[in-house]
């Protein structure tokens, strides 16, 4: 059968005539393009063994593969990997919710530091809602250590502040403010979900959350289509 994307003089006559399409142009290949064929064919080679990427390899591991034929691109991407994680052990020194007053505000949030993120609650105790956000604070301190989340009863850190706004979330990076969360309706109240707080605060950058997707939202739309379809419970 004729191939109309071989090169041949005999095409060449043919596509000059308009009998056949001209010759389909082949792909530019880049640089780019060059290194993701690399890290496809090093994943193959290692997939099909581990079923593992690079990426989800920790160093035993990338050690096992460094006699492989591809030893030197294993290296270079172990020596990478462990750059990587001395940068974030370096940067992953929180790790729980610490209690500060006004005296402590300029030090540990408008002087947090280059590339810091700090997330601040302001809260008052006996207030149900500020209990659920410090309780979340913590658990989201533990999985996020390099975010430093800070907590202050809202009367010794800012003069003046309503207690109407409290329970209060303020996101800073680098001192700067980024989002603040005022009151119990933007922390959606008592029936808010760990999950829809990390999500919220993985939206405004204070902490990489795989959470993309509105919790909330989710939860409304499945009620909604149950009501819809009658396929409920309830």
């Amino acid at each position: 059968m004729l191939d109309p994307n071989e090169d041949t003089e005999w095409n060449d006559v043919l596509r000059a005539k308009a009998i056949i399409p001209p010759r389909e142009k082949e792909a530019e290949i880049t640089e780019d393009t060059i290194v993701s064929m690399l890290e496809e064919t090093i994943e193959k080679k290692v997939g099909g063994e581990s079923g593992k990427k690079l990426e989800d390899m920790n160093l035993d591991e990338l050690d096992e593969l460094e006699d492989s034929e591809d030893e030197a691109v294993l290296e270079e991407y172990r020596r990478k990997r462990l750059a990587e994680m001395k940068e974030y052990a370096s940067r992953a020194k929180y790790g729980s919710v610490r209690e500060i007053s006004g005296q402590d505000y300029v030090d540990e949030v408008t002087k947090a530091g280059e590339g810091v993120h700090v997330v601040l609650h302001l809260y008052k105790s006996g207030i149900p809602h500020c209990s659920l956000i410090n309780d979340f604070m913590g658990k989201l301190a533990v999985k996020y250590p390099t975010t430093k989340f800070l907590r202050a009863i809202y009367s010794t850190c800012i003069p003046n502040f309503p207690e109407k706004n409290l329970p209060s979330v303020f996101c800073y990076f680098e001192g700067s403010i980024l989002k603040q969360f005022l009151g119990t309706v933007e922390l959606r109240g008592m029936n808010l979900t760990v999950e829809e707080f990390e999500y919220l605060l993985g939206q405004v950058g204070s902490i990489t959350t795989d959470i993309t997707e509105d919790p909330h939202r989710e939860i409304k739309d499945k009620l909604l289509t149950e009501l819809a379809t009658g396929n409920n419970d309830w």
